[in-house]
Parts: C-alpha cells; structure tokens; sequence
C-alpha cells in the first residue's frame, strides 16, 4: 500500500521560500493565482479593468519582498495575500480619484438603498421545462447581473462579500483579511447581501450566523 504524499501547507511553503527555495514560490503562485486574479478584478470593477494585472502583479512583488521577514502572526498564507491585494486596489482606488470610504456604517440610518437599474426580474419560471442552451443563456444573464450589482456595492461590503462567497473564507478569516473586528465584517456583509438581494429581486440566499462563521 502506498503510503499518501503530504501536501504541504501555504504558511511551510512560505517558510520554505523564505529560506531560499524558489519551487515554493512557485506552488503558492500556481494555488493562488487564479482565485486572487478574480477577487482583484472584481474588486476593481469594469472602471479600472485595465489595471487588474499591475494590482495582481503588484501583490506578489510584495509577496517576494517581505519573504525574508515574513510571519504567520496568526493569520493564513491566503489571508495575508488577500490583505495585500486589498491594500494594493485602496491605493490604485484612490490613485484614479475616487474616494474610498472604508466606514462600515456609512449608511446607516439612511433611506433604503435603492440599486441604479430596476430589480433583476428575468428568474426562469419553475416549471423545468428550459433547455439545457436555455438555462446556460440563464445564468451567463445572472452572472452578469450579479457583477454589475456588485459594482454598486461600497468597497468595504464588496470585499466582504468577495472574500467569504467567492473565495471561502470563513467570517472571522474575512475580518482578519479586511484588517477590522469580526461584528464590523458581519456586519458589511449583511449590508452587502442586503443589498444584493435587492438589486437581483430578492433571489439570493439571506445571510446566516450559522454559516458565516
């Protein structure tokens, strides 16, 4: 019987490359790459498309810069990737012009938020009759949707949202990443879902204290 081959962990491969070892690197790039290109781009919405790659690029060059020092502190490899990039897009953000607000309670208190488009109302009927060529049609339509309602999110929200429905991370891991308390990240998340929820005709899942953590 073979005996399994240990898969090493992203903080012993981090350890590994900051001792010298170059293929450590590489592992963590090839596990990581795709899931922080996406929360990137996505982060920066179709206004600063164009400058997904220098916020990608930029974030692993922080990644071989603080090798040499670098430390668990508590967190995850991913967790302080993502903490990174989240810097890197704050900086690109407001390098463009715009204001980046990051107070979680921006608006609270205010009146209901209301997204700039009506509410998505293109839901299939449930009678299981579509096609398959139908229902592909379906959701390329919802994820469409689905990111443009994203892009009307405020940014501390959107990140919440990316970081524990897009790339998995647990609740408290998303407070860890966004560098804030764990209610502050509950609680743009809940914003964000609630306004999601609006946005796409109250068709996505409410958020559940059971599952976010």
């Amino acid at each position: 019987m073979l005996t399994p081959i240990a898969v090493p962990t992203d903080d012993a491969l981090m350890a590994a490359y900051a001792r010298g070892d170059a293929r450590a690197f590489e592992q963590l790039y090839a596990r990581h790459q795709a899931g922080l290109y996406r929360f990137v781009r996505r982060l920066l919405g179709s206004a600063l498309n164009a400058q997904t790659d220098e916020v990608f690029q930029d974030t692993w060059l922080r990644v071989v810069q603080s090798r040499a020092r670098w430390e668990p502190q508590g967190a995850t490899f991913r967790t302080w990737l993502y903490t990174l990039a989240h810097h890197r897009v704050i900086d690109m953000l407001r390098r463009s012009g715009r204001e980046v607000s990051l107070d979680a309670h921006a608006d609270d208190g205010e009146a209901p938020w209301e997204p700039d488009a009506t509410a998505w109302q293109q839901w299939p009927a449930p009678s299981g009759a579509a096609s398959h060529t139908e229902e592909l049609a379906f959701w390329r339509r919802a994820g469409e949707r689905l990111l443009a309602c994203l892009e009307q999110l405020p940014l501390p929200q959107r990140s919440a949202f990316l970081l524990h429905h897009d790339d998995g991370l647990a609740l408290d891991e998303v407070a860890s990443a966004l560098e804030v308390g764990f209610e502050t990240a509950k609680t743009r998340l809940r914003y964000a879902m609630s306004k999601l929820r609006t946005c796409m005709g109250a068709h996505l899942a409410p958020l559940t204290d059971g599952a976010s953590r």
